[in-house]
This record gives C-alpha cells, structure tokens and sequence, in this order.
C-alpha cells in the first residue's frame, strides 16, 4: 500500500491534505522567530540570498521578502499546546497562515495523517485563541517553490511567488 502523506513534486514534500489553499495567506508576524543556518532569527531580520531551513528540502534560499503594515486578523497559540514545545512561546500568526499539522488532529479534524491546515482552522476557544482584527508588521518569505519552515517550534509554510499581498 502507498502511503498517502507525503508525496514529492519538484523536490518538495507535500501534504496529502491541504485544507482551504484558496484562502492561503501565508505571512508571519514580526517577532516570529525562524531558523535559518545562522541561528534562529526574528522574521524581520531576514533578507534576500538568506538561507531557511526547511522540512522538505532542508535549506532553501529566500528570493524575496515581503513586508507589509496592516491589520489582520489573528490568531495566539499558548506554548506547548500544540505537543511538546509547540510552538515552544506564545505565539501570534495571522488566521489565514498555515500551519503542518502532524498528529492526532490531522486524523481527526482533516481526515489525513497530515494536512496544511490555516491556523484559524485551529482555533479551539482555549489553546488557540481567536484574538480578533490586529494592527500587525507582517514578513512573507518567498522561495523558488512552496516550503515547510520552522517558526516559533512549529511548521508552517512559505509565501508562494504568485501569492498577491492581502
């Protein structure tokens, strides 16, 4: 029997589930930390030619950074509530970002093993909070194709080239 998680397409791992990729919206919030090979690093001090270590790929290269000002709305994640030290803080992503969801509630809520899933789909009332429109910095990172980065402990994907500026 093939498995039915994971799939590779131009060298890339992907999802067998991807959940709601027409609103995707991927950015994260100034302040998110993400590892690259020079350590882990605020979203916003990364720049064009930097290198991310991602899930499916290992490293990949940041073709182009994308900041924007604006409110959105936006979702906190407590530490440690979605498995051990995940996300390892507090954290505050935009609602339409997606995150990896790898465990139980993959199974459960989206029917697959894993599925890439916009955090707001998360939200429980307790662990993961609806916080509301926010007034938020925001950092989209854009890579030659889609990638799985490490931010804040957890895994969420990349800004896509197409991808317009909400």
């Amino acid at each position: 029997m093939e498995p039915k998680t994971v799939r590779r397409a131009q060298g890339a791992i992907r999802p067998a589930r991807h959940v709601a990729p027409e609103s995707a919206k991927n950015a994260l919030m100034a302040g998110t930390v993400v590892l690259t090979l020079d350590g882990a690093l605020p979203v916003e001090f990364i720049n064009e030619g930097d290198r991310v270590i991602t899930r499916d790929s290992g490293m990949a290269v940041v073709k182009q950074v994308r900041r924007i000002r604006r409110k959105l709305p936006a979702v906190g994640i407590k530490a440690g509530s979605l498995g051990n030290t995940r996300p390892d803080r507090d954290a505050v992503f935009p609602a339409t970002q997606e995150l990896l969801v790898r465990d139980w509630r993959a199974e459960t809520l989206f029917g697959a093993s894993q599925a890439l899933v916009p955090v707001a789909r998360l939200v429980d009332g307790e662990f993961v909070r609806d916080l509301g429109e926010v007034e938020m910095e925001t950092v989209e990172l854009v890579f030659d194709a889609p990638h799985i980065l490490y931010a804040d402990g957890l895994e969420v994907a990349s800004a896509t080239q197409e991808m317009a500026t909400v």
